[in-house]
């Protein structure tokens, strides 16, 4: 594949219509600025836009090219690669992983046309993905899918590391948590309803109060002898 950076007008960009990533917009003001300050950027991955003679289209760098033309800036630096649809949907499914978050919608849309051709333990090497994570994703079900179109809510991942006694301490909490919540067949989806019933409890009123009252009692220093 090219490395060679080329000017490409922005006029002739059109964005991949799969692209599954997202970025929010306190994100992407913040690129915009950084463009505006530095002058650089990480160049565009772009290929020939199927069916548009002298088009291009934006396989990596949705985000910059909007922040570019946001400037003012009329062209865009970019490497052209040669590359079929199959290629770019691996592409799209790597490159744009590293930055934002994802569509879910589009992004289930993305990894069943691959698995239609790739066996999912051939995907696991190829994507971010996990053997296990690809198997959940193809698993989801239409009425989850429908859900977060409907709501267009993002699924956003947290990981923080434990060691041993607090994984205990928060699986615990996490039971009796999802143990009050109506019957939820996804174990995914309830547990994470159980970490927000946690996090509500602690953030409610009362707690918050008495929270307050314990960080003014470890803040105040002790009476003399």
């Amino acid at each position: 594949m090219s490395t060679e950076i080329k000017q490409v007008a922005l006029n002739k960009l059109v964005p991949h219509p799969g692209n599954p990533n997202r970025m929010s917009r306190a994100n992407f003001n913040k690129l915009v600025r950084n463009i505006e300050r530095t002058g650089r950027y990480e160049p565009l991955v772009v290929r020939a836009c199927p069916g548009r003679r002298g088009f291009f289209q934006i396989i990596s760098g949705h985000r910059r090219c909007e922040a570019l033309r946001r400037l003012g800036h009329k062209t865009a630096g970019a490497v052209v690669w040669k590359v079929d649809d199959e290629q770019t949907d691996l592409l799209l499914a790597t490159l744009n992983r590293l930055g934002g978050r994802d569509n879910l919608e589009k992004k289930l849309t993305l990894l069943r046309r691959l698995s239609a051709t790739r066996a999912v333990r051939e995907l696991a090497e190829l994507l971010p993905q996990t053997r296990g994570q690809l198997e959940r994703l193809l698993g989801a079900k239409p009425c989850m899918r429908a859900l977060s179109r409907k709501s267009g809510v993002f699924a956003i991942p947290i990981v923080f590391f434990v060691d041993e006694a607090q994984e205990q301490a928060i699986e615990k909490a996490l039971a009796q948590a999802a143990a009050r919540l109506p019957d939820e067949p996804a174990r995914a989806t309830r547990r994470a309803k159980a970490l927000l019933c946690v996090a509500q409890r602690f953030l409610s009123p009362d707690q918050q109060a008495s929270r307050e009252g314990d960080a003014r009692m470890v803040s105040t220093p002790p009476a003399g002898p």
